[in-house]
C-alpha cells in the first residue's frame, strides 16, 4: 500500500510540475508573441490578413490556446506514452511545421507571412522545452 500512495504522489508531483511549467511557459509565449507582432508592426510590417487587422492581443490569444493544447498533450503524453520526452518533442515539432502551412498560403504581403511564421516559431521555442524538460526522458 505505501508503493501505491508513493507512486500515486509522484505522478501528481510530475503533474503539477509539468502544468505549473506548462502555464509559465503560455504566459510567457504570449507575450513574445505579442512582442514580436507589435515589433513588426512598428517597423512597419501590415498586420492585415487578407483585408482585415490582425489585433496584436490576437496573437497572444492564440499563443495561449494552442499552447496550453500543447501542455494537455503532453499531460497525456505523460501517462501514456512509452518515451513522453520523445514523443512530445516529435509530436510538437511536427505540429508546428505543420502550424506554418496556412501562413505560407494566407492573403497577405511577403513581410506579413514571414511575421506570422516567426511567431510561430518563437513560441515553439519557448513552450516546446519548457514542457518536454517536466517529462520523463
Amino acid at each position: 500500500m505505501t508503493t501505491t500512495v508513493n507512486a500515486t504522489h509522484a505522478t501528481t508531483s510530475t503533474f503539477g510540475a509539468l502544468t505549473r511549467a506548462g502555464v509559465i511557459a503560455t504566459v510567457a509565449a504570449s507575450g513574445a508573441t505579442m512582442a514580436v507582432a507589435a515589433a513588426g508592426h512598428a517597423a512597419g510590417i501590415s498586420l492585415d490578413m487578407g483585408g482585415a487587422p490582425i489585433p496584436v492581443t490576437g496573437f497572444g490569444v492564440l499563443t495561449a490556446a494552442f499552447s496550453l493544447i500543447g501542455v494537455v498533450i503532453a499531460a497525456l503524453l505523460s501517462r501514456f506514452a512509452r518515451r513522453p520526452r520523445r514523443a512530445f518533442v516529435r509530436t510538437t515539432v511536427v505540429l508546428t511545421v505543420l502550424s506554418l502551412v496556412p501562413d505560407v498560403i494566407a492573403d497577405a504581403g511577403v513581410a506579413t507571412k514571414a511575421l506570422l511564421m516567426l511567431t510561430h516559431l518563437v513560441a515553439a521555442a519557448i513552450v516546446i522545452p519548457a514542457v518536454a524538460r517536466r517529462l520523463a526522458a
